[in-house]
């Protein structure tokens, strides 16, 4: 962003979010995002604020992150990789992530167990079936 300052109303216009989002997601990445504050409690924000929020829009409705993923991601201090990467980077930079983690993505974007938990939990629930069976026949008998 070339200007200083921003206000709320010009920079829901150019990112076409709602202004209401963009106080919600002050409220959900206050480390992130930190408005200045002008007469009357208007909200304006700096050239960094506004590329970090641009690159939350793009985890969020691009990228198919949840709140809770960008919070990790913000808490581990991998939003800042994300940031020096660039916005266009986002998706490589996800795909890399993805890989480390060994996680499956379902359409939606949502985040699931690594695949080994859910076949030890598959095993879990084999042994158990086996045990009920054996319950059952014992009990019948």
């Amino acid at each position: 962003m070339s200007e200083p300052f921003v206000s709320i109303n010009e920079l829901s216009k150019r990112l076409d979010v709602p202004a209401h989002t963009l106080r919600y997601w002050e409220k959900q990445f206050p480390t992130a995002i930190r408005p200045t504050t002008g007469a009357g409690g208007r909200r304006y924000y700096r050239g960094d604020t506004a590329d970090a929020i641009a690159r939350i829009k793009n985890l969020l409705h691009d990228q198919g992150y949840t709140i809770a993923g960008v919070k990790k991601l913000l808490a581990t201090g991998s939003l800042t990789a994300v940031n020096n990467v660039g916005a266009h980077n986002c998706a490589q930079h996800n795909l890399q992530q993805e890989q480390n983690s060994k996680q499956k993505t379902n359409t939606g974007g949502r985040k699931y167990a690594p695949l080994q938990t859910v076949e030890n939990a598959n095993i879990e629930i084999d042994n158990a079936i086996d045990l009920l069976k054996t319950a059952r026949a014992v009990l019948a008998a």
